[in-house]
């Protein structure tokens, strides 16, 4: 309701929304007033409980109060004293009727008309209901009236007394029932409690599982890789076995007319001369190749002995501790030095020792250039001399090609009778 100082208004005690009141409200004579004042429940009790889900916003009922305390009863006005002052008597009789009805019912009022409509729809349901019963205890009531002849005491205090027995046997039997459903329970809550620790080990399981099942897989990977690194180790062994070490150590392979080894050229020509460096150094690797092989077959030189020593080596004298150059160091027609030749010549007699031990061990194995006198035969029974001063550039380098071509047989034969661990190939004896 609005004033001219304030506004009040009404709520719905359902809902708590703002109410308009009907105008019809604003005025009603002491006739209205008094029917009104008659008691609207004297007959039919409204099951509320029975609506909880659908009518369950009540709320206490508005009463106008004129204290103006927090704590009282009715509902408080938020205004001044000034502005409550100013309520129209039309006010206080429309708060005094929503009083009244609040009072004479178990619905607080006012209400919405949404609802009053709900309201009135719960009170038809349980209108018709009750015309449901009491049509029903009349059809009852119209059978008993039928019978001609009724029940004696007798029968009936008999019918009591077995609906009792039945009674008792019955709660003896929940009776039963009860305890054995307590034992139920409390096997149901051990096997639960079994089932949680079953549970448990199954998680603990698993977790070991798969950190083992990471671990083996782990292993399975190392295991192939150690596999793979087998094979080829075995595959790289093989190939070391099957290699000979002499000829991977020392490659005599030739360049034009040159023999060389380690790719160093040994001799020299006229039109492709080669520094004597080169030809020192491949002096130097020649000598360390011929006593490697001599020292596999344990041999001992009677007269000279080859002493590597790089681009320096030279030959030494059996019993006399004198040291020959096995090296050069100018044009072998102009330097007048004797002892390279003589080195070069003491070299070819320990290769013909060593050549000799050879096929004297090994019949059938013969080498393809023979030395005599210091000297190379070829296959056309020319001898080459290895001495500078007294050949040509020519056959010099041919016997020395010669002399590195039978060395390369001397690789092969020693490879021959070691296997791949250095050891001496025996023949099987006869059983």
């Amino acid at each position: 309701m609005a004033d001219d100082k304030g506004f009040v208004s009404f709520t719905c005690q359902r809902c708590s929304q703002n109410l308009k009141l009907d105008e019809s409200l604003h005025t009603f004579s002491e006739h209205i007033s008094a029917e009104l004042n008659l008691p609207i429940h004297s007959s039919i009790d409204i099951d509320l409980e029975s609506q909880v889900t659908s009518f369950d916003h009540f709320i206490s009922a508005c009463r106008l109060s004129d204290s103006h305390n927090a704590t009282s009863s009715g509902f408080m006005l938020v205004s001044d004293e000034k502005e409550v002052n100013l309520l129209s008597n039309e006010f206080r009789t429309k708060a005094a009727l929503f009083d009244h009805l609040s009072g004479t019912s178990e619905i607080d009022h006012p209400l919405c008309e949404e609802c009053s409509d709900y309201l009135i729809e719960i009170l038809e349901e349980q209108l018709a209901q009750t015309i449901q019963d009491h049509d029903d205890y009349q059809k009852y009531y119209s059978v008993l009236q039928a019978e001609e002849t009724e029940p004696k005491l007798a029968e009936l205090e008999k019918e009591l007394a077995d609906l009792s027995e039945e009674e008792g046997r019955l709660m003896e039997e929940l009776q039963a029932l009860r305890q054995e459903e307590e034992v139920t329970l409390k096997a149901i809550a051990e096997q639960e409690q079994r089932s949680k620790q079953i549970t448990q080990e199954e998680e603990r399981y698993f977790r070991e599982y798969a950190r083992f099942k990471r671990q083996w897989l782990i292993a399975e990977d190392e295991d192939r890789s150690l596999k793979c690194q087998l094979s080829a180790a075995q595959t790289h062994l093989e190939k070391l076995r099957n290699t000979n070490v002499f000829n991977v150590t020392f490659h005599i392979w030739h360049k034009g007319h040159f023999a060389t080894i380690n790719n160093f050229p040994l001799g020299t020509l006229p039109t492709a001369p080669i520094s004597w460096p080169e030809i020192n150094a491949a002096w130097g690797q020649t000598t360390l190749l011929f006593c490697a092989l001599a020292r596999k077959l344990n041999l001992v030189f009677k007269r000279y002995r080859a002493v590597p020593f790089g681009n320096h080596s030279y030959m030494e004298v059996v019993g006399e501790n004198k040291k020959i150059p096995l090296y050069g160091s100018g044009g072998p027609k102009y330097v007048w030095d004797t002892k390279f030749d003589v080195a070069m010549v003491a070299f070819l007699d320990c290769m013909q020792q060593f050549m000799e031990r050879v096929e004297a061990e090994k019949k059938e194995f013969k080498f393809p250039y023979r030395i005599q006198n210091g000297k190379i035969v070829g296959r056309d029974n020319i001898q080459y001399s290895i001495r500078t001063l007294i050949t040509t550039e020519e056959q010099w380098t041919k016997a020395l090609k010669y002399m590195l071509t039978n060395l390369k047989w001397g690789i092969a034969f020693v490879a021959s009778q070691f296997d791949s661990d250095g050891q001496e190939i025996k023949p099987p004896t006869a059983q």
